[in-house]
Order: structure tokens, then C-alpha cells, then sequence
């Protein structure tokens, strides 16, 4: 098993990355059995909501079961009841016992802690082909999303709100955050997913990084800059039909996703937290209240 060092959060610096793949190296052992797996998630967590939303989609509940964990880790070393699959997976393991985790309950270890190989792999391995979200043919243009939303989206809004960073270094950022969203909004005009005609995950990681864009960036950053980030109509109608899709905002945890930013978060509050983008709440319960007597 691949471990690597990992840094997703401010006490991951210590952390290892386990980077086992289900079902990729028969000297592994990890084959793709039924039950044999878990997943442990907070979906407060970027990471943990884009594997929830994978795991729906695929309808795997059965097959690979869910441990959901609190928005915000019980201790400062991370979740409690992640501690002894860290331990028992790295030797004299001292570091935090972060989320999300794929463990196998055959060994009591962990097997990977990297998304993108999770989500990949309970869509190759354990889904039943009607609903693949890696299609071979899209593969190039999914990983192409997840470079946008993880460097143009994520890194650029992380990078504007900065309140400690030069005034020319924002408006880069900014510059950088507004041109990733305009490229997406282009591939979404006229589209209902991402790409063309069909839900992939690169709609699942884009859904995800507007989440964070909107309850979390959003906050650091002024009003006249939120504005501009709201002006791309196709990607945020997007965003609303897939808050509506019960696989999306069943796992929308906003109450939780607030409580891990304000634990977490040492900047400055600026003007656009008043200027939301989407009134999340409203979009992930209209599928419920159309099926209310």
C-alpha cells in the first residue's frame, strides 16, 4: 500500500495519505467482495459529501456500508473512532485520524483515504453499470473538471479571501476563481451535465466545489466579488437541479458544514457573507415537500 503524505487539513500536515486501490493489485488483497468494506464519512467535509453523493448515485448502501461521522472531529487529533484503524494501518501511528476513510473490516485497516481513488473505485467495482460516473469515453474531461474545481474554484476563492494577502494578489485569485467558473458556465450552456447528456462524477465534484464556493469561500470574500462569482446563470441552475436530486441534497449537511468552517477558519469575515448565492436549504427540500400528503 502507497501512503503519502497528506495535507487537506490544517492538522493533516502529520497525517498519511493511504492510497490502496480495490480490486487494481491482486498482491493488494483488496478484492472486490461484497460487505467487505466501510466507509467512514462526515459530510461536512468537501471530500466526505463528494463519496456520500457517489454512494447514492450507485446505490451501494448495501454493498459497501456508511459510518457517518460529526461535522466537527471529537478531538484534536481528529475522529476518535477513527484511531484505531489509523493505528493498526501505520506503525506507532501518533498523528490526527482524519476523514474520509475506506477501511476493510476483514483486516480492521485502512485502505485508502483519497477520494477521487474511493469514488473510482466504488463506481467500477461495486456499482451495477446502469449508473457509471466514469464512463471511459469521459474520463479525460472528468479529471480536467477536477483539476478546475481543485485549482481554478477551490485554491483561487481560498487565495482571494485572504485577508492577509497583498490587494494585487486577491484580484489574481479573483481573476483566476471568475475565468475556472466562466469555462464551466460554457460547458453547461446548453448542456444538462457537465458533459453533454450525461451525469458523471465530474457534475458530483462540481457540485461539490459550488457548495464550498457558496457556504464557505464565499464568506472571505466582498460583495462586489460574490456578485461576479453569481454571474454565471448556467452554472448555478445546475447547481439547483442537482440540490433537487435527492442523491445531492440528502447529504447537504449546511448547520454542519458552518459549524467545521467557523472550528476551522482564522480569517476575516468579509461583505458578500451577507450575499448568498442559493438558498441551498430551499432546493434540497423541494423533493420532499412535492411528496408530502
Amino acid at each position: 500500500m502507497s501512503v503519502t503524505p497528506q495535507a487537506a487539513h490544517p492538522a493533516a500536515r502529520t497525517a498519511p495519505a493511504f492510497r490502496g486501490r480495490i480490486g487494481r493489485d491482486p498482491r493488494s488483497g483488496h478484492y472486490a467482495v461484497p460487505r467487505r468494506y466501510r466507509l467512514h464519512l462526515s459530510t461536512a467535509c468537501p471530500q466526505g459529501l463528494a463519496i456520500a453523493v457517489t454512494h447514492s448515485l450507485l446505490g451501494i448502501g448495501d454493498t459497501c456500508p456508511v459510518t457517518f461521522l460529526p461535522a466537527v472531529p471529537d478531538c484534536p487529533g481528529g475522529h476518535t473512532a477513527l484511531r484505531p484503524l489509523y493505528e493498526a494501518s501505520a506503525h506507532r501511528y501518533q498523528g490526527p485520524a482524519l476523514a474520509p476513510v475506506l477501511s476493510d473490516d476483514w483486516s480492521g485497516r485502512i485502505v485508502s483515504t483519497h477520494a477521487p481513488d474511493i469514488m473510482r473505485d466504488l463506481d467500477q467495482h461495486f456499482g451495477d453499470g446502469r449508473a457509471a460516473l466514469y464512463p471511459p469515453a469521459a474520463e479525460a474531461g472528468i479529471r480536467a473538471v477536477e483539476r478546475l474545481c481543485a485549482q481554478g474554484v477551490d485554491e483561487a476563492a481560498q487565495r482571494a479571501g485572504r485577508a492577509d494577502a497583498a490587494p494585487e494578489e486577491r484580484a489574481e485569485a479573483l481573476e483566476e476563481l471568475l475565468g475556472a467558473l466562466g469555462e464551466l458556465d460554457r460547458l453547461l450552456t446548453g448542456n444538462e451535465y457537465v458533459m453533454s447528456n450525461q451525469l458523471t462524477a465530474a457534475d458530483v465534484v462540481l457540485w461539490v466545489a459550488l457548495v464550498q464556493l457558496d457556504t464557505v469561500h464565499r464568506h472571505h470574500l466582498d460583495a462586489r466579488a460574490v456578485h461576479r462569482v453569481a454571474d454565471h446563470p448556467a452554472l448555478w441552475a445546475h447547481a439547483r437541479r442537482l440540490t433537487a436530486h435527492p442523491a445531492f441534497g440528502a447529504h447537504l449537511d449546511l448547520d454542519g458544514i458552518a459549524r467545521r468552517h467557523h472550528a476551522g477558519c482564522r480569517g476575516l469575515e468579509a461583505a458578500g457573507s451577507a450575499v448568498q448565492i442559493l438558498d441551498w436549504h430551499a432546493h434540497a427540500d423541494a423533493p420532499r415537500r412535492a411528496h408530502r400528503p
